[in-house]
Parts: structure tokens; sequence; C-alpha cells
């Protein structure tokens, strides 16, 4: 009888074993995000506010009976397409991931869409990949973001010199999607004259040949619509050095601390524009990432902590780790009607979830998407003073 009883107690202490670990399994979530390339001064902080929402959604302890979210990151590069596609896939294939926060840049956001996620259903969520044509990329209900398109922000930097009442620019833009969505769009918008508007490669040493161009074509200012780290770096050095301009007006890929610093005395007075929000959300982010160990005052911060916190949410919505319900809740958690959730309140949002309520998940950066694809979302005015970002007003 002695011997039944342990055979039983050891069978009843298999099974209990076996069912927890069938209830504390691993959703694995992809990171994916330029940490070499033209943005990768600002990367690590991206990087660094994503795994933030999935570590908040682990310690809550309320996450799907147990699950743990892991993070598992991976390069887009920004700029090679083919490199970024490969990267996705063995973070599916290899690491299993179910959904993808990132990637970052348009290029290889599309590129990764189309050439993986797509094929292997899986659910992606950028925090920064702006080009207009993402808008109607064929996603299959699988592509979403939380940054605003390129095609508001053309408009707001037109809106932002009609202002200040400069009529006649030069533009350069980085040649790739990002860069020629976004200079068609400010031109679109813009209701004075650009005197030349002119792509410029990354990686380049010397960029002289193109700001010569650009200066003998004139202009009040230069709008530059490139990358922080690379050639819209390249082309503001090659203009100071040579005086060809001395106000430039920058898109979104331009902002970073380690560029103000390091131009200032080219950069004194210039100005552009950044997707930022303000109020309630804005300030919850700032207080949970005092002390962070990080700048979540960088560019895109917000954004990608409201990307991770939104697949993990949409899980939640769905009853199941799984890229099926990440695809088929995130709009619904995202918005409207529910109860407004702010940064630092996830652990809140998953028992309102669990008891069968709604969400509307405000979150950092005052999350709405709008239809597939778009987010709506303000814009930080800003301008340069001693070599640091200035807030002028948001729009």
């Amino acid at each position: 009888m002695k011997n039944l009883l342990l055979a039983a107690s050891a069978a009843a202490l298999a099974a209990g074993a076996a069912h927890a670990e069938s209830h504390a399994s691993e959703a694995k979530i992809g990171v994916m995000l330029g940490f070499t390339g033209p943005i990768e001064s600002i990367t690590p902080m991206m990087a660094d506010s994503a795994e933030l929402a999935l570590s908040e959604i682990n310690d809550s302890g309320a996450f799907l009976d147990g699950v743990t979210l892991a993070p598992v990151r991976a390069d887009s590069t920004c700029v090679d397409p083919a490199a970024a596609s490969a990267a996705a896939e063995r973070m599916i294939t290899s690491e299993g991931v179910i959904a993808i926060m990132g990637a970052d840049c348009s290029g290889v956001t599309g590129a990764v869409l189309s050439n993986v996620a797509v094929p292997n259903g899986i659910p992606m969520v950028s925090p920064s990949a702006t080009s207009p044509a993402l808008s109607t990329a064929e996603d299959n209900g699988l592509f979403f973001r939380t940054a605003p398109s390129d095609a508001r922000q053309g408009a707001v930097l037109a809106e932002i010199l009609a202002e200040k009442g400069i009529t006649e620019v030069a533009v350069t833009y980085t040649n790739n999607d990002y860069g020629k969505g976004f200079a068609d769009a400010f031109e679109s918008a813009f209701e004075g004259t650009v005197t030349l508007s002119s792509p410029h490669d990354d990686g380049k040493a010397d960029y002289s040949a193109e700001i010569g161009a650009l200066a003998s074509a004139g202009g009040e200012a230069l709008v530059v619509l490139g990358y922080t780290d690379q050639g819209g770096k390249g082309m503001i050095q090659a203009s100071y050095d040579t005086g060809a301009f001395d106000t430039y007006v920058m898109g979104d890929g331009m902002f970073g601390d380690t560029l103000f610093t390091e131009l200032a005395d080219a950069l004194e007075g210039s100005y552009g524009t950044i997707p930022w929000a303000e109020g309630e959300g804005a300030d919850a982010f700032a207080s949970i990432t005092e002390g962070a160990g990080f700048d979540a005052s960088s560019s895109y911060t917000r954004e990608s902590y409201d990307a991770a916190a939104l697949i993990a949410l949409a899980m939640a919505a769905g009853g199941e780790a799984t890229s099926e319900a990440v695809a088929a809740n995130l709009m619904a958690v995202a918005n409207a009607p529910g109860e407004p959730i702010l940064p630092g309140e996830l652990g809140k949002a998953l028992e309102i979830l669990a008891e069968g309520g709604e969400i509307d998940y405000v979150g950092a950066s005052g999350v709405e998407l709008i239809g597939e694809g778009e987010a709506a979302g303000s814009y930080r005015h800003y301008t340069i003073t001693g070599g640091a970002a200035e807030t002028v007003e948001f729009k």
C-alpha cells in the first residue's frame, strides 16, 4: 500500500509539474531595429523602451496564466532590405517569435513585411517606419505602426516654413523609400519654391558635390530629410564647411542628441519636426523611465514602448500568446471604447481584459490607430539652441 501511495504521489507531482510547465511557457517577441547603420545612436533607447513594456507585463504576474514574454533582438540595419529580411526569417524560424516590434526604417520594414511577415503570418508593429507607402502595403492585416505617416509630417514642415515666411528652399533626402516619400509629401504641401530636390546616398565620406549643386540652386534654407548618423549629418557638415546654407529644416530621421551636440555651431537656430506627445501619457512615461538607465527622452522611445505594449495587450485580449491573437485584437485594444490605459498601467489593463472588460490604450504617444497601417499623432516643432533641441510647440 505504501509503495502504491508513493507511486500515486509521484504521478500527481509529475502531472502537476507538467501542468505548471504548460501554463508558464515563454512567448518570444522580436525587437527589430537598426542597431548598426544610420540611426544606431538612437535604437538602443528604442529597444530598451520596448523591453520595458514587456518587463512590466511580466512583472504584473497577470499575463495569460503565467506566460512570460521574452524579447529577441535582431538588427534591421535600417538600410539593407536583404539583411533585414534574413534577420527576420531567423527570428521566426530559429527563435520562434510570434510578433515583431519593428522594424524601424521604412524601406527595411516594407521588405520584412512582404518577404517574411506576410508569408509567415507574423504581425509587425513599427514604432518609426513613416513612409506613406506603408499605408497601402499588402499586409493581410498584419502591419501596424505607432508613429504617423510622413504624408502628414510633410504638411507640418511646410506649415512651419509658411509661418516663418520662408518661400524658397532646397531639399536633400536620403535615397530610399523613406526619403523619397517624405520629400514628395513636403513638396506637394509647400506653397513656395523648391529650387532643387536632390537625393543623397548614405555612407559617403564626401558630400561636397551634392552640396555644391544645392548651393548653386539657392534657397533661404536647406530641408534635410535624412538620417542623424549618416548622409543627413554629412550633408549638413559639408554645407557648414563651405558656407552653403545657414539654416537647416530637419525631418524626424535627423533628430538625435549626438548630432545636435557635435554640430552645435552649424545647427544653431535651425529647426525641425519629430513625432512626439505631451500630456498625461507622456508624463507617465517620463515617470516610469526616470532612473531606468537609458535616455527615455530620445526619439521614438515612446512609440517603441507603445508598440510592445500593444502586442502584449492584444494577446491578452485574445486569450492566447499567438500571432493570430495579436493581429485580431490590436486595433480593439488601441482604440476606444474602453478604460484609458497609460504607461505604468499595463497590469491594470491585463486585469480589465481578464474580466472581459475593454481598454483604450493611450500609452506614451497618445495612441490612436485610424486604419490599417495608419496612426494619428502629434509633432513636436523644435529649434536648436546651444546644441540641444528646445520645444517650440506641438502640432
